[in-house]
């Protein structure tokens, strides 16, 4: 009898055309949809994977994950160039490797890497409109780096995610928010240990208007402690800005 094995994908893609990762009834145009057709038709059997982080529609990303089960022979390593060759041209393979029977990567201790991304010039470069949020206000950076300060540690921050969030609990723990500038560039990196949903969007449109002069990093914390989405005036910042750049996983065990 051959031996299952469990394999883990770095996948990266351009999110402009899909309705996010995670597959939806009757709609191929999911990533997730994508990579069972590619598995699939490569084994010849019925394949899923399990990814590890359900990206939004118009979100990119350049190291999420996802797990699938075989008993095909192929060496790991062959697998990013063999699956490359059946995915559409958006998504690409970067690497693989197996873990353990019992790896889940949901269900692993993880630090997130997400960037957000902003065109910061008075007219907006089409070079980047895919892939960057126009905002043509000057924005502050030291404003926005004071703001993000207020964000970093465990918080409950159901004030930075959707109105009726389904997740168990709102808390959860930042390790790291920063903000950087190149000429028209700004970037906003964020890391934790998990997200909610919108939740590093609605950090970004909070920290955008923050760089705008709208508000403060004493107003962020103000938000911050009501716990409430209503209670936080700034807007979702557009899908297209948003980028899960890696996922770091705590070391699989057997």
């Amino acid at each position: 009898m051959k031996r299952s094995r469990r394999i883990l994908l770095t996948v990266a893609y351009d999110g402009t055309a899909y309705h996010g990762f995670a597959r939806l009834k009757d709609e191929p145009m999911t990533i997730e949809e994508q990579l069972d057709r590619a598995i699939s038709s490569l084994l010849g059997v019925k394949t899923e994977v399990t990814g590890a982080s359900r990206t939004d529609a118009g979100v990119h990303a350049l190291g999420n994950a996802a797990v699938f089960d075989t008993v095909s022979s192929i060496p790991t390593e062959n697998f990013p160039d063999a699956l490359n060759t059946k995915l559409p041209s958006d998504i690409r393979i970067r690497a693989a490797r197996e873990v353990p029977p019992s790896f889940h990567p949901r269900h692993t201790d993880t630090v997130k890497t997400y960037r957000y991304e902003i065109d910061n010039e008075p007219t907006a470069d089409p070079l980047r409109a895919r892939y960057a949020m126009h905002t043509g206000y000057r924005l502050d950076i030291g404003r926005m780096n004071e703001a993000a300060s207020v964000l970093i540690g465990e918080h409950d921050f159901k004030s930075f995610c959707s109105v009726h969030p389904q997740a168990l609990t709102t808390v959860r723990t930042v390790t790291d928010i920063s903000v950087t500038r190149d000429d028209t560039r700004v970037c906003i990196t964020v890391k934790g240990h998990g997200f909610l949903y919108n939740m590093v969007r609605i950090i970004a449109g909070t920290l955008i208007d923050a760089g705008r002069g709208r508000l403060d990093a004493k107003d962020v914390a103000e938000i911050l402690k009501a716990a409430d989405r209503t209670k936080n005036p700034c807007p979702t910042a557009e899908a297209k800005g948003l980028t899960l750049v890696n996922i770091e996983f705590k070391e699989p065990e057997d």
